[in-house]
C-alpha cells in the first residue's frame, strides 16, 4: 500500500473514531438535562406545597380569630397571670376581712415621649391632681422607667389609654382591699403601696416568710391558702358600734372593748377607737392607728383589785371570811390613802370588793408583802409584754423600784400601767380556774390551748373570785352591766389620770372587767373610756355609769352569737348561781 493509501486509511480510521464518540457524548447530555429537568419540578412541586400549606395555616387563624368574641383592649393581664402576692384574711365564720383585687399602676419610658410638656398637659386632663413639676422631671430624665400614678381605676385607665401617648404604659398590680373598712381595722392591720404587710395580722402574716419569699421571687402566681382569724365579724361590728355610740354620749377622747373566750384565749372581737379605714389608712394615721387595746398603757384603776384581792386569796394568808379595818385612811410617806365611798368601820373581803376599798385592799397586799405582791402580778402576765400575735403590743410600766407606797398605790390601780387587752386575759385566768392563756388572734382548740395554758392560781381560788365577781355584779358596782338570764359578774375601775405628772381628778379612765356567766364562765369582757365628760355632776364619768352599761349592750346583742344561752326559773326570772 503506497503511502498515501495509508494516509488516506489513517483519515477514514480517524472520522470513524470521532463520530463514534460524538454519538456517545450527545447521548449522555440528553439524560443529564432530563434528570435536572426532573429534578426542579419536584422542587417547584414542594415549594407550591409549602406555599399551599403556610397560607392555610394563616387563613384557618384568621377564621379562628374571626370567630372569636371580640375583647376589650386592657393592659391587666389575666387573673391567672398575675402574681398573687397576699392570701385572703377571713374570720371565724370565712366572711372575708381582706383580699386583693385587680389594679393597674401608670409609667412613663422617658426615651420614648416625643414631648413632654403635651404629655403632662394630657395626662392632667384625667388626672388633675399629678404633680406637674415632679412629673416633668421624671419625663425629662435619662431613664427608661418612671412610676407616674399607683392603682389607678378602671375607669382612669380607660381614659389614659384613649389620649394615645406614646411611651405611657401600664403595669398590672394587686391592691388590697378590706370590704369592712374600719370595723376590724386595729386587728386586721393594712399594707403599704407594694402591698407588703406594715400593721395588725397582715404584717404578722407576712412576719411567718410571705415577705422572704417576695423578697426571692419566689411566690406563686396560684392563689394563697386564706388564713383564716379568731374574730367573729359580727362581733366585731356590736363592739365597735357600742364603744362609738358611748364616745358620742360621754363626749370622750377615746374607747375600747375585747370579747375573750376564757378557755382558749380566743379573740372574738377587739375594737379600738379612733379606729381608721385600712383601704385609705394615712387618713387615720394622726389618731386612729394607735390601737388602745394592746398598743396603750393605761392605769386600770380598781380592776386591779381584783388581782390583789386573788393574789390574798391564793397566798393563805387571808380568807374570803376574813375582815379588814377600813374605818381610817392610811398615812404613808407624806402620802393620805382613803376610801372614794368610806363607810367608816371593818369591812369583810367580799365588802372590800363590792364598796371597791382602797383602804381594805391596801391593806390584804401589805399581808403579802411587796415581793411577794411584785412577783404575783408578773405571774399573771400584768408587769411582762404580752405575746400575742398582733406586732402591735405595748410594754406595761412599773415603779423601777417598789417600795411599801407602790404596793400600796399598785393594790389599787395606781402606779402600774397595763394594756387592756392583757389585764383581760389576766382576768380570763381569776375566773377560768386558774389558767393563764395567752391571747391568740387565731383559731386554737380547748386542747391546744390547756397545752399552753399555765396554772397560776388555785382552782379554790378561781371559785372565791367567780362569788366576788357575781357579788359585786349584784350589790356593788357592777349593777349597771347585768343582763337578765346571763349573771355578768365584774369589776369597775375609775381611774384618774396622769397630767403633766399629777393626777388630775377632771380626768378619768373608766374601766369594767367582767365575765358571764359567772357560774360557768365562757368569755370575759373588758370596756374602757378615756376621759368622759361629766354630766352636772350626777356621776357619769365614773365607770359604773359609762364603762360597765358598755359591757350590758355588748353581752345582750352578743351572747346569742356567742352561743351562751340564757338561764331563767319557771316564774321567768333569772336564777340564782350557785358556787
Amino acid at each position: 500500500m503506497s503511502f498515501l493509501s495509508r494516509i488516506m486509511v489513517h483519515k477514514s480510521r480517524a472520522h470513524y473514531s470521532v463520530s463514534t464518540g460524538g454519538v456517545t457524548d450527545h447521548a449522555a447530555f440528553e439524560g443529564a438535562r432530563k434528570k435536572r429537568a426532573g429534578q426542579a419540578k419536584s422542587r417547584v412541586g414542594i415549594i407550591a406545597l409549602s406555599f399551599t400549606a403556610f397560607y392555610c395555616v394563616i387563613g384557618g387563624r384568621l377564621v379562628q380569630y374571626g370567630m372569636e368574641k371580640p375583647e376589650i383592649v386592657s393592659s391587666i393581664a389575666p387573673a391567672d397571670r398575675l402574681m398573687a402576692s397576699r392570701p385572703d384574711l377571713l374570720d371565724r365564720n370565712g366572711e372575708v376581712l381582706a383580699t386583693d383585687i385587680r389594679t393597674v399602676s401608670l409609667f412613663a419610658e422617658p426615651h420614648r415621649i416625643v414631648d413632654v410638656d403635651e404629655a403632662i398637659e394630657k395626662l392632667r386632663t384625667v388626672l388633675p391632681d399629678l404633680d406637674a413639676r415632679g412629673t416633668y422631671q421624671k419625663l425629662s430624665s435619662n431613664s427608661r422607667f418612671q412610676w407616674l400614678r399607683r392603682q389607678l381605676t378602671p375607669k382612669q385607665q380607660s381614659q389614659i389609654l384613649a389620649l394615645g401617648i406614646p411611651g405611657i404604659g401600664f403595669r398590672p398590680e394587686k391592691r388590697r382591699f378590706y370590704p369592712g373598712g374600719a370595723t376590724a381595722s386595729h386587728i386586721v392591720g393594712h399594707v403599704n403601696i407594694d402591698n407588703r404587710g406594715v400593721a395588725g395580722m397582715e404584717r404578722y402574716v407576712d412576719s411567718q416568710g410571705l415577705a422572704d419569699l417576695t423578697a426571692l421571687g419566689m411566690t406563686t402566681d396560684q392563689p394563697l391558702e386564706p388564713v383564716k382569724l379568731s374574730i367573729d365579724l359580727r362581733v366585731q361590728a356590736i363592739l365597735r358600734e357600742v364603744i362609738y355610740s358611748w364616745i358620742a354620749k360621754t363626749e370622750a377622747i377615746g374607747a375600747g372593748a375585747v370579747v375573750l373566750d376564757v378557755h382558749t384565749g380566743e379573740v372574738l372581737g377587739m375594737a379600738s377607737a379612733p379606729d381608721y379605714d385600712p383601704n385609705n389608712p394615712a387618713e387615720g394615721a394622726k389618731e386612729g392607728w394607735l390601737n388602745r387595746m394592746s398598743n396603750g398603757t393605761f392605769e386600770m384603776g380598781s380592776t386591779f383589785k381584783s388581782f390583789t384581792t386573788a393574789m390574798a386569796l391564793d397566798t393563805g394568808k387571808v380568807r374570803i371570811t376574813d375582815s379588814f379595818d377600813a374605818s381610817a385612811p392610811i398615812r404613808i410617806g407624806g402620802f393620805t390613802i382613803k376610801d372614794f365611798h368610806g363607810k367608816g368601820r371593818v369591812l369583810s373581803v367580799p365588802e372590800i370588793f363590792q364598796y371597791s376599798s382602797n383602804i381594805g385592799t391596801a391593806k390584804m397586799a401589805d399581808v403579802v408583802g411587796i415581793q411577794g405582791h411584785k412577783d404575783f402580778l408578773t405571774k399573771l402576765g400584768l408587769l411582762t409584754r404580752m405575746k400575742t400575735e398582733l406586732p402591735e403590743v405595748a410594754m406595761p410600766t412599773q415603779p423601777r423600784e417598789w417600795k411599801k407606797i407602790n404596793s400600796i398605790t399598785i393594790s389599787f390601780g395606781h402606779g402600774v400601767s397595763t394594756t387592756p387587752l392583757q389585764t383581760a386575759v389576766a382576768g380570763a385566768a381569776l375566773v377560768n380556774g386558774g389558767k393563764l392563756i395567752e391571747p391568740t388572734f387565731l383559731p386554737r382548740s380547748r386542747a391546744d390551748a390547756d397545752a399552753v395554758a399555765t396554772q397560776v392560781i388555785q382552782p379554790s381560788t378561781s371559785k372565791d373570785m367567780r362569788f366576788l365577781f357575781d357579788w359585786n355584779g349584784t350589790k356593788g358596782s357592777g349593777r349597771n352591766a347585768r343582763v337578765d338570764g346571763f349573771d355578768v359578774g365584774g369589776k369597775t375601775g375609775t381611774a384618774d389620770k396622769v397630767v403633766n405628772g399629777r393626777y388630775a381628778h377632771d380626768k378619768n379612765f373608766n374601766a369594767f372587767l367582767a365575765a358571764f356567766p359567772i357560774s360557768d364562765p365562757q368569755y370575759v369582757v373588758l370596756t374602757f373610756i378615756d376621759e368622759p365628760k361629766t354630766d352636772k355632776g350626777n356621776g357619769a364619768a365614773l365607770a359604773g355609769n359609762t364603762a360597765a352599761p358598755m359591757v350590758k349592750e355588748i353581752i345582750s346583742r352578743s351572747a346569742a352569737i356567742l352561743g351562751v344561752k340564757p338561764k331563767f326559773g319557771e316564774d321567768g326570772s333569772a336564777l340564782l348561781v350557785s358556787y
